[in-house]
């Protein structure tokens, strides 16, 4: 986090065009992806610290704008709680934004801070080929594509370019010129194989434990071939590429943060470690193998998770240095498009 805060705080205080803002305007942040709470709470706030140092570095200490925030996530997302939550003393306006954020969300050129953590690795949806029997990209027996056949990592990635598309285009209407827009996700180096990225072969192991049950009769196998993880992490380059295709970004900055590994650190038993990494891949992944699956298997599947975890335990530490999360600062160009 602190890495990230700091990238953030430099790449406005270096590249916000606050001038071409008028002083008694309202700047418009969005957060993207936002959940519950409460690190996009931590964000908004370095983001609005960095404006306001941004302000004094142009003279402009008696002209601090006022501030609007848009917390963003899925109709499904719990802005009860997020509301519940918001800081007593905050110094901005917050509203709850609903909605796909690869669809159009804000008036066009009304935002001119968007922000966005650890939420565009999730795909818009699973690619339709690979749930079909017909396609050669069905995945039968997995629910996820790194060990894959080709055609199937070729599925994944082509949703990843077409959502990441429809999210730059969204955005280039609705982001102010010389605005920003900051995303912080996790991704693969171009020269990691899909295969050995470490999140994806936890992912694998779990799809592993979904396939056991079914070999035990606990879940139906054609319910696990119908049931892929609707994520992909792409590199650097097929972000840059996205950009370019798109025309109306330029990338002012990309750099790799230190991985949020400091909990797994300070354990000292795998198994332990292999329980904390069971616990937090539930967290993210219950609702939807909720959804597909029934309630009933989630202890049952996580518990064989985390022991399946402890047994290959070297699979993830010789993988460690895999892990890969970026933070790119892209901006606005002054241009129609």
């Amino acid at each position: 986090m602190n890495a990230a805060k700091q990238i953030v705080s430099e790449a406005i205080v270096e590249n916000l065009d606050i001038l071409k803002f008028s002083p008694s305007a309202t700047v418009r942040v969005a957060d993207l992806g936002c959940s519950v709470g409460p690190n996009t709470f931590f964000a908004v706030q370095n983001i609005l610290e960095a404006i306001e140092l941004k302000c004094q570095n142009q003279g402009l200490d008696s002209q601090i704008p006022e501030f609007q925030v848009f917390f963003n996530d899925h109709t499904s997302n719990d802005f009860n709680s997020l509301f519940s939550s918001l800081p007593p003393n905050r110094r901005y306006h917050a509203a709850g934004v609903p909605g796909s954020f690869y669809s159009r969300l804000f008036p066009n050129r009304s935002l001119h801070i968007v922000h966005s953590s650890f939420a565009i690795q999730w795909l818009s949806r699973v690619p339709k080929k690979v749930v079909d029997r017909s396609s050669h990209a069905w995945n039968k027996g997995r629910i996820y594509y790194p060990s894959a056949a080709d055609e199937v990592v070729e599925a994944y990635s082509a949703q990843c370019a077409e959502d990441m598309a429809r999210f730059l285009q969204a955005r280039a209407q609705e982001i102010a010129d010389g605005g920003l827009m900051i995303l912080i996700f996790a991704a693969r180096p171009d020269e990691i194989p899909h295969s050995q990225l470490v999140a994806n072969i936890m992912h694998d192991m779990l799809g592993c434990c979904l396939m056991d049950m079914a070999k035990k009769g606990i879940v139906s196998e054609e319910k696990v071939d119908m049931f892929n993880l609707p994520v992909y992490h792409m590199s650097d380059q097929e972000l840059e590429a996205a950009v370019e295709r798109n025309g109306c970004f330029s990338i002012e900055r990309m750099e790799s943060l230190p991985p949020i590994s400091s909990t797994l650190q300070s354990l000292v038993s795998t198994r332990h470690k292999a329980q904390a990494i069971s616990f937090h891949v539930r967290a993210a992944m219950e609702d939807l193998i909720k959804a597909h699956f029934g309630e009933e298997i989630l202890d049952q599947l996580f518990d064989s998770y985390s022991k399946k975890l402890e047994q290959e335990y070297s699979l993830i530490e010789s993988a460690g240095t895999s892990a890969l999360n970026l933070c790119a600062v892209l901006k606005r160009k002054t241009m129609n498009c």
